[in-house]
């Protein structure tokens, strides 16, 4: 697959609305997904917040990320003196627990106003609409759908300023666009998705085989090539053309959607940095 590329022009608008904003707010939330904490934060929000305002990292989707890793990652930002959130924005589960997590980044009481900030689809909107129990923002399984700024009051005591999801213009390791291609930070149009689901196989396969087991009822090699695993898999699921032919295209992208709906089991790609 060629290097992923994804930095069309509303994006870099997206980052001069961040940093013009930034004055209005008391605090920054930046929603991440708990499979990837690496590769879904974006490294250009170090320099746009550069310590102007308090953040909050909160790993949304906790609940299909593996916990034994989470826990190790909780442990990693403990040491390492980061503020973060775990939570299942879809189920509600630790969204009640924002409004505290935002007054112990203050050190005054009074009325707050938070920008929300992340990746394309990292369920930043369905985390908006959770913690003000009502749809207000604009939500999809598809990356790109908040184009502009949305202001939404929660109660009296706390906004949220909603903003597009922001990749940046190159990702230096290869790796984390592929993670990020994997949880659909990065449209599918843009990407040849039977090497992405081969590239993914090869992961499952090395870091949770018993999922391929479980779901695809297959053994996986631990010497097959990724392209092997989604020919074995396209197989065992009857994905069969004319001639006997296998398709891998439908394998794919079966694939992707279920990894991504979580029907592989909690998976998390990424373990904390020396871990």
């Amino acid at each position: 697959m060629a290097e992923v590329q994804w930095f069309p022009g509303h994006m870099k608008k997206a980052e001069r609305m961040m940093q013009d904003s930034l004055k209005l707010v008391d605090v920054v939330c930046e929603v991440a997904d708990a499979r990837i904490p690496l590769s879904s934060r974006n490294p250009d929000l170090d320099g746009i917040i550069a310590g102007r305002k308090p953040r909050l990292l909160i790993l949304n989707r906790s609940d299909q990320a593996d916990p034994d890793v989470t826990a190790r990652w909780r442990a990693f930002y403990k040491a390492h003196g980061v503020a973060f959130l775990e939570c299942d924005a879809k189920s509600g589960r630790g969204v009640k627990d924002l409004p505290r997590a935002l007054r112990a980044l203050r050190d005054k009481t009074g009325p707050m106003r938070a920008m929300v900030v992340g990746v394309p689809n990292v369920g930043k909107s369905t985390f908006i609409n959770k913690v003000s129990g009502r749809k207000t923002a604009a939500v999809s399984d598809r990356p790109g759908v908040t184009r502009g700024k949305q202001w939404i009051t929660v109660d009296s005591q706390l906004e949220l300023l909603d903003t597009p999801g922001v990749l940046w213009p190159k990702f230096d390791d290869p790796a984390v666009g592929d993670a990020l291609a994997f949880t659909g930070a990065v449209k599918d149009d843009v990407l040849d998705t039977e090497d992405l689901a081969a590239k993914l196989l090869v992961k499952l396969r090395d870091l949770y085989p018993n999922a391929i087991r479980q779901r695809y009822k297959l053994d996986p090699d631990p010497a097959a090539q990724g392209w092997e695993l989604l020919e074995a898999c396209a197989r065992k699921r009857g994905f069969l053309m004319a001639g006997g032919n296998v398709n891998t295209e439908r394998m794919a992208a079966v694939l992707l959607d279920e990894f991504r709906g979580g029907k592989l089991g909690r998976i998390s790609l990424e373990r904390p940095v020396g871990d």
